[in-house]
């Protein structure tokens, strides 16, 4: 199984201060619908782990989210796409949970859900929680520069942390999704 794991908001659609709290606010980031249809296309089973802290919060409800999900399935569908499995943890930070990246619960899910592993697996987040579950899970972490990844990229250039500046030394990083599945469809040609 050719396994990719996207996270949502900044990576799919437009991230927003406020939360994302219903279909309407669920916005695609250019190219990004078209760029997992590509992907599912070329073989890849596409997997989503998002936190949606939003839930804990009381910003939106369960069928909110529902909502969200089914405008993205359905519009990877038009794109003759298809997401295999949307997998988010309900949790505020201070919920201590095990599922909030940069939490491995989801990643743990996921392996359960498709009987595989996910190491080696691309992980394309635009946060550094992203990126953190990922290697914790010895994903191959992608960053990119749509959503939050520039401020995310911009801090990792400035970090005086080691093991973060030798995480950036490691991370492929691009313009938004649909560079990556460029990428990544370029090399099986």
């Amino acid at each position: 199984m050719k396994l990719i794991i996207l996270d949502r908001d900044g990576v799919i659609n437009h991230d927003r201060n406020d939360y994302v709290k219903s279909a309407d606010e669920c916005v695609p980031v250019e190219g990004s619908i078209e760029a997992i249809a590509r992907l599912h296309q070329a073989g890849y089973t596409v997997v989503v782990a998002t936190n949606q802290s939003g839930l804990a919060r009381g910003k939106f409800d369960l069928d909110d989210l529902e909502a969200i999900h089914h405008k993205l399935t359905r519009l990877v569908e038009e794109q003759g796409g298809e997401i295999s499995a949307i997998f988010y943890c309900p949790h505020a930070p201070e919920d201590n949970c095990k599922c909030r990246k940069p939490k491995t619960g989801l990643l743990d899910a996921i392996e359960a859900e498709f009987n595989t592993s996910v190491e080696g697996v691309r992980f394309i987040g635009d946060t550094l929680r992203d990126i953190q579950a990922g290697e914790s899970k010895a994903c191959l972490p992608i960053l990119v520069k749509s959503g939050k990844g520039s401020a995310t990229l911009a801090d990792l250039q400035q970090t005086t942390d080691p093991e973060l500046a030798a995480l950036l030394t490691r991370l492929p990083v691009f313009e938004n999704l649909a560079a990556v599945a460029d990428d990544l469809l370029s090399q099986q040609d």
